[in-house]
C-alpha cells in the first residue's frame, strides 16, 4: 500500500453539502509488562449508572491480529438482547499519546459528562473503541505502531464487531492520529465504513505549528520505537494551543487514568505525521465525511483542511470549525457543540432520489 502518495469564516459552525449514499473496512515500562498479563483474563461486563443518564452496559473484548492481542471496549444503553433491532455502531479511534478509555470514557471528579462513549450510548449508538498496538492494555510486536499498523488494528476490531453484532458496516470516528488511522482504513475498506468523522485531522501538515515543532525530533522517532510520555506531556495536550479551552481537572484525570499503563508510547504516528504526510488520499474516500476542527487547533490549518475537503469526491460532506475549542475537542469546555455536530451528521437521513 502506498501511503505517500468553501470559503469559510471563523464564525461558521457548520457547512453542509447535499447528502449522498454512504459507501460500502526504547522499551516498555514495567507497568506495561504487568498489564500485558491481563490479556489472559476473560472479558468482563458491567452496567454503570450516572446521575441523569440511562443505565449503560459495558463489556471488554480481545481482538486478535496474528499473535497480538488487542484490547477492545464496548458501551451501549442496556445489554444486547436476542431479536432486538440492530443499533448503529460507532467505532472510536484514539490518538498518538493516550489510549482508548482515557480518551473516550474519561471520569473526571465532580463531573458526569466527559465520557463520549456514554453520551453516544445514550443517543442510541452501540459504541466501541480499542487500544491500538502498543497502547494501553494491548500487546505489541517489534515495530513502532505506525498509521498503517493502526488501520490493520481497526480491521481486526471490525471482525469482532461483526461476530458480536452481525453488522459489517459501522460509523468510524478518529481523533488526531486516530483520524489518520481511520482515513487509511476507509481508503482500504470502503465497504465497512458507513460515515467517517475526522476530528483534529491533518492532511499535508503544511503550516502546522504543532507538526513544525514536533518535526525537530524526527531523528529520535526514526531511531526509537517508543517515546517518553509523562504527566506534563498529557497536560500539554490541553494547553499547547490555547490555555483556558478545557478544565485543568480533565488533564489530571486523564493522566491518572493513562499513566498506569507506563511512561512511554509508540513513535510510529509521530514519525508518520512529521515525515510522511499526506497519508490519506481524499479521492479514495467513498463514504460521507465530517471534518471537525477546533478554532485554535495547531495540528492543521483551516486552509489545509479545506484543501482536503474540496477534493473529496462525495457530495455528502461537512466541515465544522468549533469556536472556543483547541486540539482536544471532545474533552474541551465546549464539547457539547461537538456532540451536537457529530450526532446530526451520523443521523443524517438517507437520500431518497437514488
Amino acid at each position: 500500500m502506498e501511503l505517500r502518495n468553501s470559503m469559510l469564516s471563523r464564525r461558521t459552525l457548520l457547512t453542509r453539502v447535499a447528502p449522498a449514499l454512504a459507501g460500502s473496512f526504547a522499551a516498555i515500562s514495567p507497568a506495561r509488562l504487568a498489564l500485558a498479563q491481563e490479556q489472559k483474563q476473560a472479558p468482563q461486563s458491567n452496567a454503570s449508572h450516572s446521575p441523569g443518564s440511562k443505565q449503560i452496559w459495558s463489556h471488554e473484548y480481545w481482538a486478535k491480529k496474528g499473535d497480538i492481542s488487542l484490547y477492545m471496549y464496548r458501551k451501549r444503553s442496556g445489554a444486547p438482547r436476542t431479536g432486538e433491532p440492530a443499533r448503529p455502531i460507532l467505532f472510536l479511534a484514539h490518538g498518538s499519546s493516550v489510549s482508548s478509555r482515557p480518551s473516550f470514557d474519561l471520569t473526571v471528579p465532580g463531573h458526569t459528562d466527559y465520557s463520549l462513549m456514554d453520551k453516544f450510548a445514550e443517543y442510541g449508538f452501540d459504541v466501541w473503541t480499542m487500544d491500538f498496538e502498543g497502547y494501553g492494555r494491548s500487546g505489541m510486536a517489534a515495530g513502532n505502531s505506525d498509521i498503517a499498523t493502526g488501520a490493520d488494528d481497526i480491521k481486526a476490531a471490525a471482525e469482532v464487531m461483526l461476530r458480536e453484532t452481525g453488522q459489517s458496516r459501522f460509523h468510524l470516528m478518529g481523533e488526531s492520529s486516530g483520524a489518520l488511522r481511520a482515513g487509511v482504513f476507509a481508503m482500504l475498506h470502503p465497504e465497512c465504513v458507513e460515515r467517517l468523522v475526522l476530528v483534529s485531522f491533518t492532511y499535508t501538515g503544511e503550516g502546522s505549528p504543532t507538526l513544525t515543532k514536533r518535526s525537530q525530533q524526527a531523528d529520535y522517532y526514526r531511531t526509537h520505537d517508543r517515546r517518553p510520555r509523562d504527566r506534563e506531556m498529557i497536560r500539554s495536550i490541553f494547553t499547547r494551543d490555547k490555555p483556558g479551552t478545557s478544565d485543568p481537572a480533565v488533564a489530571e484525570a486523564m493522566a491518572d487514568a493513562e499513566l498506569k499503563f507506563g511512561d512511554s508510547v509508540p513513535t510510529g504516528s509521530y514519525l508518520d505525521m512529521t515525515t510522511r504526510l499526506p497519508l490519506v488520499d481524499p479521492l479514495k474516500i467513498k463514504s460521507p465525511v465530517l471534518i471537525a476542527r477546533g478554532e485554535y487547533d495547531g495540528i492543521a490549518t483551516e486552509d489545509d483542511l479545506l484543501n482536503f475537503f474540496k477534493k473529496l469526491p462525495v457530495p455528502d460532506r461537512e466541515i465544522a470549525i468549533l469556536p472556543g475549542a483547541s486540539h482536544s475537542i471532545a474533552l474541551g469546555l465546549n464539547r457539547q457543540q461537538f456532540w451536537h455536530v457529530m450526532k446530526c451528521f451520523l443521523e443524517m437521513p438517507k437520500r431518497m432520489d437514488i
